[in-house]
């Protein structure tokens, strides 16, 4: 039996898209609650207006610039033995949006913490992308700044798990060729936008296809999947090794361009690193 004066932290998916795939216990878990802590509150009110309920708790704003400071704030309501239910604008809270910070503190001073189950952007653009699912990994937005993403991705040059990745439809073309870049030209992968939405798109192809199709312009939110390293040989990093990879390569009867690819692929590298100690 659970205590009925402990407070209680919901963490409460929310729609990515249609209103009409609110999981069923939201609106009750929204109405009932002693407080509610919204990443947007403009978004909550509409979304309860959708969902015909009127809340009868206290509503606070939570998100990424008041997380920190909010924090203490709803512990002690959950101290106090109130329901707190936390929603972010889409899906679920916590991934790659406010709620970490407010469940690590209530784990600390044993809260219970439980969840409204509802929709994922990773999961369903996972499902729908058509690449292995049998393993992956979240690795939510790359860095903006073009040398730090150009790290973080070489890094995951030997991955062999399918990755899934959060951008900004503005970013999304440079986000796509700093992969292409890093991780092949010829790597399958697959640019889901607006996914539950009127104008959802999922478009598949090697990234180096998708660079081009994205260079048009894209709009609305977009989730993007990458298939996993085929887990080839891996190329040390070292000069010498970097340059007889690509002999081998080359003397397989691959082309300079794909020889320095498929290097720069398996030891980690941008190409463009690869190319220069081909050609020094």
């Amino acid at each position: 039996m659970i205590d009925p004066m402990a407070g209680v932290l919901v963490l409460a998916g929310t729609p990515i898209g249609q209103v009409g795939d609110a999981p069923p216990r939201l609106a009750a878990e929204l109405a009932g609650a002693d407080v509610v802590a919204a990443e947007d509150t403009r978004r909550l009110k509409r979304l309860c207006a959708d969902l015909g309920i009127t809340l009868s708790g206290r509503v606070v704003s939570y998100f990424e610039g008041n997380e920190q400071a909010r924090t203490p704030v709803l512990l002690e309501a959950l101290l106090a033995g109130d329901r707190v239910v936390l929603v972010t604008d889409a899906g679920m809270p916590s991934v790659s949006d406010p709620g970490y910070r407010l469940v690590a503190a209530a784990v600390e001073h044993d809260v219970r913490v439980t969840a409204v189950p509802g929709p994922s952007a990773v999961l369903t653009a996972l499902a729908v992308s058509g690449l292995p699912v049998d393993r992956f990994c979240f690795e939510g937005f790359l860095p903006r700044k073009a040398g730090e993403r150009g790290r973080r991705l070489a890094a995951l040059a030997a991955e062999e798990r399918t990755m899934v990745f959060f951008e900004a439809p503005h970013r999304t073309e440079a986000a796509l060729a700093a992969m292409a870049d890093a991780l092949g030209d010829d790597r399958p992968a697959a640019v889901c936008r607006e996914l539950t939405k009127t104008y959802e798109e999922v478009r598949r192809g090697p990234l180096a296809e998708l660079v081009a199709w994205a260079a048009e312009g894209i709009r609305g939110e977009v989730t993007i999947v990458v298939e996993g390293s085929s887990g080839a040989p891996a190329v040390g990093t070292d000069p010498g090794s970097l340059r007889t990879a690509v002999a081998e390569l080359e003397e397989s009867g691959s082309t300079r361009k794909e020889a320095i690819a498929e290097v720069a692929k398996r030891a980690g590298l941008p190409k463009r690193e690869v190319y220069d100690v081909v050609h020094r």
